[in-house]
């Protein structure tokens, strides 16, 4: 076939495929994204329920002024409490910053070295878990280990969460490694369970004594929580999601799996993440340590819960989300209402450096 044929079929069936393509396009998605950018955070903000959020709050913390707190929805939809910006959420995954930020700290105290083996540190792993001589501290911090991600078990009981950290581990022992060490990223929440025992060895306690320490004490965060059994129920925000047989509200699960169980406020993390943006959390040396092991930022994602916290350098500025809604197209609708948020600020910057008036000398 020559070149001319093969461009006018290639003329009649792109088109065509476009549009079948769009028809299996969830609208509610098309909505999200191609409806207008408002002038405001708030007015973007009062779209969620239309997008099957039933409870949003942000969290904007700006340089010259005071931290911004935006809300819409329910704290919990049955007892129609409104949504709070100070209430407690679960920030999943969000959990692993800290986690990451103890080990850069026992790292530069020399009580960890990011070049020890899984085998060195747990010694009771070698032979259930692959390649355990040759994954080291760096490569589990950094998603290159390959060691299997136990949330990725088709039997994981996310309804019913095990209420002892080795049955979290079993889903993923004694399994194939996903890749070689160090030869590929692919984000395992079994690095950071496994992290959480290597640092409560190294202590010689738990690790979340000394996050409580180390971090959240220097910095007087009042209202963040290693664990859910810590929180008083009424101050934590329900949960909700679009699973079959789990209409209900999801907050009284429990997940105490390391990188994943802490409970905090939006404000909280939004303190958290400047200080640990903006070189005061941590010295020279951690901060260099850190750098080179984890990321500034992160997200999160729980049965009723989905978190987005970033430090965006450009605007300088720190942006909480919390969702209280999950399943379905959630995530993808949450990341869109996050990123409009993000251009609302943006433009807001802009206008701002134009507005401003030259000093003349």
């Amino acid at each position: 076939m020559n070149k001319t044929k093969i461009k006018r079929i290639l003329r009649v069936v792109l088109p065509v495929a476009t549009i079948i393509s769009m028809l299996f396009v969830p609208w509610i998605l098309v909505s999200a994204w191609w409806t207008p950018l408002p002038d405001s955070i708030q007015e973007q903000v009062d779209k969620a329920p239309d997008q099957g959020m039933f409870g949003i709050v942000v969290y904007v913390d700006q340089p010259g002024e005071a931290p911004a707190f935006y809300t819409v929805g329910w704290k919990n939809r049955e007892n129609h409490v409104p949504a709070d910006p100070h209430s407690l959420f679960k920030i999943a995954s969000i959990s692993k910053l800290y986690i990451a930020v103890a080990a850069a700290k026992l790292v530069n105290d020399k009580r960890l070295s990011l070049d020890k083996t899984l085998a060195d540190y747990l010694p009771d792993l070698i032979g259930r878990i692959e390649n355990a001589d040759q994954i080291t501290l760096r490569m589990m911090l950094q998603h290159r280990s390959g060691l299997p991600n136990f949330t990725d078990d088709p039997e994981f009981p996310w309804f019913d969460p095990p209420s002892e950290l080795p049955d979290y581990l079993e889903f993923a022992l004694d399994k194939p490694a996903d890749f070689n060490p160090d030869t590929r990223y692919r984000y395992s929440n079994t690095n950071y369970l496994l992290i959480g025992n290597i640092l409560d060895q190294a202590l010689g306690y738990s690790h979340h004594q000394f996050i409580n320490e180390e971090i959240l004490n220097p910095l007087r965060l009042t209202h963040t929580f290693n664990l859910l059994s810590e929180v008083n129920p009424e101050e934590l925000v329900s949960g909700y999601g679009y699973y079959t047989g789990h209409e209900g509200d999801l907050k009284e699960l429990d997940y105490i799996s390391p990188g994943g169980s802490m409970v905090a406020t939006a404000q909280d993390v939004g303190i958290f993440l400047r200080a640990l943006n903006d070189g005061t959390l941590l010295s020279v040396e951690e901060q260099a340590i850190y750098s080179s092991i984890y990321e500034y930022g992160h997200t999160g994602l729980l049965p009723g819960y989905q978190s987005i916290a970033r430090y965006h350098k450009d605007i300088d500025t720190v942006v909480i989300q919390f969702v209280n809604t999950s399943g379905g197209n959630m995530w993808t609708i949450s990341e869109i209402m996050y990123n409009k948020i993000i251009k609302i600020l943006s433009r807001k910057n802009a206008h701002n450096r134009v507005a401003r008036p030259v000093s003349k000398h």
